[in-house]
């Protein structure tokens, strides 16, 4: 039989956002907060002390023997201070870690909160059911950047948006530990304001449930709810430590719950997350589909008929991109070194079969088929987050492929005024149009590329990962290796004078720079150089339109080139 839990990983990939989550005070156990019943015996033992009395082993009876009544939250906190400041502070260090705790890793978030928060970031979950009074969910979701609706009391169900329109919303049936009102006793959690019913009915209903930490023993009204739900739509999958107890077990076998066995809440949620992740992973093109698509583009690129078709698969492949890029899996800002590598290689990944389609239609095509190289680099350019998430983020890392393999790709076959069209035409729309070279370096620079594992040390870290995810993409049309290098530092050679004649009058930085000092005589700069003192005016590279042709502006340009060339030569080995 498949584990549990792999059908639960294949359910939720396969269903982003079907199922809520249902957590219990198991869930915050490790984290060393007390459910709301273990402080309720405490605060009876602090009254029993305070009256100078002995409540012994079940303050409960001794309450209940004094005063004649069950001991409620509400009620013991109204007793011990008069004020909502006073209550506030008695209820604080239940629920707040003091310094010492903190550093000993208690009433923080735990792994199991943690990991689901990444759960609700990748858009897995969108709906957390609570019984815990505590906030470590809370603080959970905002250090993953993730600013939940958060539904504390009844009176918050009447204001709250309809679930569809929130990505994440954390309903806290039993209330939050800063307010008095919240459910404790057999009575209180007998039954829900019908408010609340009304919202669980929804979403018992809508949704399917994954139920961790919670035994179901005295939450009456919670159990009634899912017990009266009519749909069947989702499985309910209960996660327990142990054996369930006879209440759970006569729920679970009622709904036809899946029971999985599990470590603990920390253990369960970190696997879940993983066998999630690497469903996404395996859900990832496979490298057959570049071959076909190149195959198909080939076949579009024969005939002038066949122009509409050729647009159509390479846009296609554009907006498939820019519809699977997200802050969740573009964001490098505060993520370990090992996400980093995953979130570089999941878009390189993804834009595999644009920068194939790109890379065979800029070494085949014609003068006809330049608009269809430009849109889908202008495009690409632009992506709607980009003005959002500004810095340190991985939006124009796709339009850096795509440039990179239309301008190897031409300029291996010498179609400079192609390769001019491709730096003159595409721009970065921010406040004003942008050169899309120096543009698109600005967005990604050298320094991002320093975190992927491999290449803390490299002088020019961008320059050699594009060179190594670009080399097998473009082995068709430059199968020898040599012969791939010099057409990629040829490019980078040309982006960095494109740089260089500009109004700012930067040259950015490339591989070929770094040759150039190993090997002076034999590099592409120097070659580049002689092409230019033997052919003059005539040179190819002028007709293409670069420099305006004219030789003073090449001469100055060169000379930016040569001093980057000297700061790259100063790190070199």
């Amino acid at each position: 039989m498949v584990d549990p839990l792999l059908s639960l990983a294949f359910s939720m990939h396969s269903s982003p956002g079907v199922y809520a989550l249902l957590l219990g005070s198991g869930v915050s156990r490790s984290a060393g907060i007390p459910t709301g019943w273990e402080v309720v015996l405490d605060l009876i033992r602090k009254i029993s002390i305070l009256i100078g009395e002995d409540c012994g082993t079940d303050p409960e009876a001794w309450y209940k023997n004094k005063y004649g009544k069950e001991p409620t939250y509400s009620g013991l906190l109204e007793e011990l201070a008069k004020t909502s400041s006073e209550r506030s502070k008695i209820i604080e260090k239940y629920f707040e870690p003091m310094a010492d705790e903190r550093e000993q890793g208690q009433k923080i978030p735990t792994p199991a909160h943690h990991a689901i928060a990444q759960l609700v970031k990748s858009n897995q979950v969108r709906v957390i059911l609570t019984t815990n009074f505590d906030r470590l969910m809370e603080q959970a979701l905002e250090s993953a950047g993730i600013h939940p609706t958060v539904i504390r009391s009844p009176d918050a169900v009447d204001g709250a948006c309809p679930l569809v329109h929130n990505s994440c919303t954390l309903i806290k049936l039993h209330g939050d530990y800063g307010d008095i009102r919240i459910k404790n006793t057999v009575s209180e959690l007998d039954v829900f304001d019908i408010r609340v019913d009304g919202l669980l009915d929804r979403i018992l209903d809508e949704f399917g449930l994954v139920i961790c930490g919670w035994s179901g023993e005295w939450d009456t009204a919670l159990r009634n709810a899912i017990k009266r739900t009519k749909s069947r739509r989702f499985t309910i999958y209960w996660a327990t430590k142990g054996e369930l107890n006879e209440t759970a077990k006569e729920l679970a076998n009622f709904r036809k719950a899946e029971v999985l066995t599990i470590q603990d809440a920390d253990t369960f949620f970190k696997q879940l997350a993983e066998k999630i992740d690497a469903l996404s992973e395996i859900d990832r093109p496979h490298p057959l589909s570049a071959k076909v698509a190149v195959s198909q583009a080939k076949k579009y690129l024969s005939e002038p008929k066949y122009k509409i078709q050729l647009h159509d698969i390479l846009n296609q492949e554009v907006e498939r991109i820019l519809s699977e890029m997200t802050p969740n899996n573009c964001s490098l800002v505060e993520i370990n070194e090992k996400e980093i590598q995953k979130r570089f290689e999941f878009i390189e990944s993804l834009s595999e079969i644009a920068i194939s389609i790109m890379a065979i239609g800029c070494y085949w095509g014609n003068k006809d088929h330049y608009p269809i190289w430009i849109k889908a680099i202008n495009r690409l350019a632009n992506p709607p987050q980009l003005h959002k998430h500004s810095n340190h983020n991985l939006f124009s890392y796709p339009a850096i492929l795509v440039l990179y393999a239309g301008g190897i790709a031409a300029i291996s076959d010498r179609h400079y005024e192609l390769l001019y069209e491709l730096f003159s035409k595409p721009k970065i729309q921010i406040h004003q149009p942008e050169d899309i070279t120096k543009g698109l370096y600005d967005a990604l620079p050298y320094q991002d590329f320093k975190n992927i594992f491999g290449y803390e040390n490299k002088i020019l870290p961008r320059s050699d990962r594009l060179f190594q995810v670009l080399r097998e993409s473009m082995r068709e049309i430059l199968p020898g290796n040599k012969e791939f290098e010099r057409a990629f530092d040829r490019f980078e050679a040309m982006q960095s004078f494109w740089s260089a004649d500009t109004p700012k009058a930067w040259s950015i930085p490339g591989a070929f720079m770094y040759r150039h000092h190993n090997n002076e005589e034999g590099s592409v700069l120097t070659e580049i150089i002689k092409e230019h003192e033997s052919t003059g005016e005539r040179w190819s590279i002028f007709k293409a339109g670069f420099f305006s042709g004219k030789s003073e502006r090449w001469g100055h340009a060169l000379l930016r080139v040569r001093e980057m060339v000297k700061e790259v030569s100063k790190h070199t080995w």
